[in-house]
């Protein structure tokens, strides 16, 4: 028994993958738990609009944190400014009524807005409340869209890392050096039947959705398919960059739930990122699935234009440049260590 309990140690030693997974793992479960796990909201970034807006600004709750103040908006103009994302809540101010309009995409956020307006009614007489875009605050609006994020994550990441690893141990990559390819003919050849699965996978969530939980779809299909494409790409060249550095299926679902676990929990799907402590906010906004998911949610539920989400989707093409650019790096450099190990011992043609 002894001796088994060393054997195991030495191979858990030596295994530093699965060794640094086992002390990793909990340590950045509780990290995340601990700061970013949390549905409370602090502040909410509201604009004062109508002509009362300067003689509001003072009487605003504390909760509510003003950031924008026009005397000559309307109605329209908040609406506006709520589609487009740059505040949760607008205070439409005239000389004797003010109408609060409060976006629902924001799920956590609109309660709070919810909360804060119902407590402050008694003080505030003539203030009027509306919800926007999901009026009912429900949750599967503002879950679905992320949801498909998740689909094209997995599918991307996930499967696409197994598929590649396992040509790699069944050799065939070998072959592929010896052919006419170029490392980015390859990539696209390897990558495109992933790619149409996650746009069906996608399709099919989203359709569901619509259909079965009333999510609406408020915005322009042509902008949610770009920054799905957009995401795709990024989501793929994760997935083969990581079946690159994994010598088996197993080490590349190792690596593959590493990068998947802080996306679902810190790319603001489950928790808000105003809620989370400034320690581990700055992971959210670089991780892929928060940009596609503010895509998304911005236009299935506010009909949010496409000239408010250039920031989300200019993010997610420059994640996707970078993420193919490494891809296609580890690929010639397999294609060319590969071609080298098939061609040293006779004229170079294949065994």
């Amino acid at each position: 028994m002894w001796a088994m309990v060393v054997k195991e140690f030495r191979q858990v030693r030596r295994d530093r993958r699965t060794l640094a997974m086992m002390i990793l793992m909990p340590v950045l479960l509780l990290v995340i738990f601990g700061y970013a796990a949390s549905f409370d909201v602090a502040n909410v970034k509201v604009a004062l609009m109508g002509p009362g807006a300067e003689a509001l600004r003072d009487r605003v709750p504390d909760r509510l944190e003003v950031t924008t103040v026009d005397p000559a908006g309307d109605r329209d103009a908040a609406v506006d400014l709520l589609k487009r994302g740059r505040v949760v809540a607008v205070i439409v101010a005239t000389t004797d009524s003010q109408s609060v309009l409060v976006d629902g995409s924001e799920l956590f956020q609109a309660r709070a807005v919810v909360q804060t307006v119902t407590a402050a009614r008694q003080e505030m007489p003539g203030l009027t409340l509306e919800v926007l875009f999901n009026p009912t605050l429900d949750t599967s609006a503002v879950l679905v869209p992320g949801l498909g994020g998740l689909i094209l994550l997995f599918v991307g990441t996930v499967i696409t890392s197994l598929g590649v690893v396992r040509e790699r141990q069944a050799g065939t990559l070998e072959q592929l050096a010896v052919m006419p390819l170029r490392p980015r003919d390859v990539f696209v050849g390897k990558v495109a039947p992933y790619f149409l699965v996650a746009a069906a996978d996608l399709t099919v969530v989203l359709v569901v959705g619509t259909v079965l939980f009333d999510v609406p779809f408020n915005g322009s299909v042509l902008t949610l398919a770009l920054g799905s494409v957009l995401f795709l790409f990024v989501t793929l060249g994760v997935g083969v960059v990581i079946s690159s550095v994994s010598e088996n299926q197993g080490q590349a679902i190792q690596l593959a739930l590493m990068t998947l676990l802080p996306q679902v929990l810190l790319s603001g799907i489950i928790f808000p990122l105003s809620s989370m402590g400034p320690g581990v906010r700055w992971i959210g906004y670089l991780l892929p699935l928060t940009y596609f998911n503010q895509v998304a949610r911005g236009v299935m539920v506010r009909g949010a234009p496409i000239d408010s989400l250039l920031v989300p989707l200019g993010l997610l093409a420059l994640l996707g440049a970078i993420a193919f650019t490494l891809a296609v790096a580890r690929f010639r450099r397999f294609l060319t260590v590969g071609g080298g190990g098939r061609g040293g011992a006779d004229d170079g043609t294949p065994a």
